[in-house]
């Protein structure tokens, strides 16, 4: 029998989500420690909804907790984001793949893309290119996919986080989404699939390109 997740109290929810916010607009940085009595102030709550925000997000790989150096935010390097890129570059794709020949609707991906032309900021720009990537993959036919993807979200948002700090290409990545959204709408599945392929592909070369090279990348795949 499948169990059903404990839903996240409402504090806790206001908490995580206000943490994240802070750590992918870059108001907390890469290995920033996090101190439950300091967020438990500024939140306005006590420190147990802090705790269970910070266990929520040390599972979904943003947070770090160490025995001796407490809760900090996950430092990003060039080997990190080639682990996650590396389980986007292998799953994603294939995943748009399946979504476009199902015949998939495709509309929460055009309502992401407009989001993140009209965002205010960095967060919410992020937020709606997470949404845009998937609405891509979700409607595969395959929740056990969609759940798999959905599991290196945050992180794969943490490490375009860190390298749009130090380079910002919202503009070439929003062309890049544009052009993959119009091969899937046209129904061209494998060059919608290639095209983000090569999008994923082509971020990480250019803001880790000392990182060593994926499975895919040796074989000439990339």
């Amino acid at each position: 029998m499948t169990s059903v997740p404990t839903p996240i109290p409402s504090r806790t929810q206001v908490v995580l989500e206000g943490i994240k916010h802070r750590i992918l607009t870059g108001l907390l940085t890469p290995g920033q420690a996090l101190v439950e009595t300091e967020l438990a102030a500024q939140f306005g709550v006590s420190k147990t909804p802090v705790r269970e925000a910070l266990k929520t997000l040390a599972g979904t790989g943003l947070v770090v907790m160490s025995q001796y150096k407490g809760v900090t935010v996950r430092e990003v390097d060039a080997d990190m984001a080639r682990e996650v890129y590396d389980v986007r570059l292998l799953l994603e794709p294939e995943a748009l793949r399946r979504s476009v020949r199902r015949g998939a609707s495709l509309d929460a991906a055009r309502d992401a893309l407009k989001r993140a032309d009209e965002a205010a900021d960095t967060a919410e720009r992020s937020l709606a290119n997470r949404e845009f990537h998937r609405a891509l993959y979700l409607p595969c036919g395959n929740p056990l996919l969609g759940r798999m993807l959905d599991e290196v979200r945050d992180q794969a948002a943490l490490v375009s986080a860190v390298a749009w700090s130090a380079d910002p290409s919202w503009e070439r990545e929003a062309t890049e989404h544009r052009e993959i959204l119009r091969l899937a709408l046209e129904g061209d599945a494998d060059g919608a699939a290639r095209a983000l392929h090569a999008h994923i592909a082509s971020f990480v070369q250019r803001a880790y390109p000392h990182a060593e090279p994926t499975a895919q990348e040796e074989d000439g795949q990339a």
